[in-house]
């Protein structure tokens, strides 16, 4: 078992959500280690190099990953992770008003 499994692996919808689930675990283990962990340029690498992947993706895709974060947080139980998964679109620049449409509770 890998760091980033649980003893329950949800069965994904599609390959795009198990996709984007998959790169929102490793995310947050980057974000969540300690610098004994992972060394912190490393970690800023990674970082920044899925800033910059994901800012190059089109309308149609960023609408589809900020659906799918939607979803995802939606459906966490860990408030921690929950909140990242909130903060995600506009952390890793997914955020234009072209793309992210109004979401009233």
């Amino acid at each position: 078992m890998t760091c980033w499994e649980t003893t329950f692996m949800p069965v994904y919808s599609s390959l795009t959500y198990a996709l984007a689930a998959a790169l929102v675990d490793v995310l947050w283990f980057i974000e969540g280690s300690e610098d004994e962990q992972m060394d912190s340029h490393d970690a800023v690498k990674v970082l920044e190099g899925v800033g910059h992947l994901v800012s190059n993706l089109s309308s149609a895709q960023r609408s589809e990953l900020i659906g799918l974060l939607r979803a995802m947080g939606e459906a966490e139980s860990d408030p921690a992770r929950r909140e990242f998964l909130e903060g995600f679109p506009e952390g890793f620049g997914l955020l234009d008003d072209a793309v992210w449409p109004v979401h009233h509770e």
